[in-house]
């Protein structure tokens, strides 16, 4: 009996030897994550949005196993909008990709300094420096080095205190490469930005220590394609351009989901 157990498990090791020989690839490939391991992405919309900004993107992360979580910013103060990040990121256990749109650049800016989050993702959005405020970096660019304005923003509505842009601006500047009824409908559901926004300044930003991922929208008329591109640079970060409007995540959200997919991919 003895005898018949040693010489099956000397077949069953020399079985998996010949396997071994046969498959010399088998040991040195590597594991393909589960999607237990895969990083949660946090979607972070900017001014004049909402959640509903990452409903296109959102079916292309689950399809390849990402879970996503798009905050709902109260857009009432940068504390307030950074605090609504902050609690999406205590409710994930591994792992989070930070993903900001126009202002909510900013706000992933100053809350992607948690230990949790594995990398930024800026989206046409403002990546603003310790002391820098989505304001300064307009008047710079403007005012101070002459970069030709982009129209989008020069006409808004503000009623105490709170800004929300004109229907025309939303169908021409904002999402003028969306259909009709798609921009109309952004511009009936926006939420209200109010103007300490504007001036408040980052503290410490994330992008100095976390890997970063830039979108350029080269057909943005709210953020001007050039300031997107020489905050990409400052930021030192990994640069793609899509031809598109403001809302690039809406009328391209594949181009965009596969930016986020080379960020969740970074070791």
């Amino acid at each position: 009996m003895k005898t018949t157990i040693f010489k099956l498990t000397a077949m069953s090791v020399s079985a998996l030897m010949i396997l071994s020989t046969a498959l010399p690839g088998i040991a040195q490939q590597k594991p393909v994550l589960n999607d237990a391991e895969k990083p949660t992405i946090i979607l972070v919309h900017g001014a004049f949005a909402d959640g509903s900004s990452w409903n296109k993107v959102i079916p292309i992360l689950q399809k390849k196993g990402y879970q996503a979580i798009a905050v709902q910013n109260p857009l009432t103060s940068l504390g307030d909008d950074v605090a609504a990040v902050e609690r999406a990121i205590s409710e994930v256990k591994g792992k989070v990709i930070l993903v900001g749109h126009s202002w909510g650049g900013a706000v992933i800016t100053q809350a992607g300094n948690n230990e949790k989050v594995k990398a930024l993702v800026y989206v046409a959005a403002y990546a603003p420096s310790e002391g820098q405020s989505i304001d300064s970096i307009s008047r710079e660019a403007y005012a101070e080095r002459k970069v030709p304005n982009v129209p989008g923003f020069n006409d808004p509505v503000i009623t105490d205190g709170y800004i929300r842009l004109k229907e025309d601006a939303i169908i021409k500047y904002f999402a003028q490469d969306l259909p009709l009824q798609e921009a109309k409908n952004i511009a009936a559901g926006q939420g209200r930005f109010h103007v300490s926004t504007l001036t408040a300044k980052i503290t410490v930003p994330a992008w100095n220590n976390k890997p970063s991922f830039y979108v350029v929208a080269d057909n943005d008329q709210i953020i001007s394609p050039q300031v997107e591109a020489e905050m990409a640079k400052k930021i030192n970060a990994t640069t793609s351009h899509i031809p598109a409007s403001h809302v690039v995540m809406l009328s391209k959200p594949a181009e965009v989901a596969e930016v986020i997919f080379k960020a969740a991919g970074i070791k």
